[in-house]
């Protein structure tokens, strides 16, 4: 590899590996995130908004625009849906809203099916 890699806090291993914005330790599995100021620079400028243009925080309530399929769940997500206490992510797909809806547990959304408010 061409980048140096800091060793894990943890347990001191030096095989420590990138998984998107975290670094991971394949000894202990401990994960964190990587604290230069060109990560730190890139999350403040990144700015998530629903499908109407509204920018979106962590802790919004926002509900859900269009029926969406669960798998191994036989209704899914109805429209109109609304799930409180969202938490924006570095998802995969373009999944990033972490949050809970009741009845379905955890998961992630995209923010292009969702509306604030």
């Amino acid at each position: 590899m061409s980048e140096n890699l800091p060793s894990c806090p943890e347990c001191s291993s030096a095989y420590t590996y990138e998984m998107g914005s975290l670094l991971v330790c394949p000894e202990c599995g401990h994960e964190w995130a990587r604290t230069s100021a060109g990560t730190d620079a890139a999350s403040e400028e990144r700015v998530i908004k629903d499908s109407v243009g509204n920018v979106l925080a962590d802790g919004d309530t926002v509900t859900v625009v269009k029926g969406l399929k669960v798998k191994g769940h036989p209704t899914g997500i109805k429209a109109g849906t609304k799930v409180r206490n969202i938490r924006l992510v570095d998802g995969v797909d373009g999944h990033d809203i972490d949050c809970k809806i009741d009845g379905l547990g955890h998961m992630q959304l995209k923010s292009s099916v969702v509306r604030k408010g």
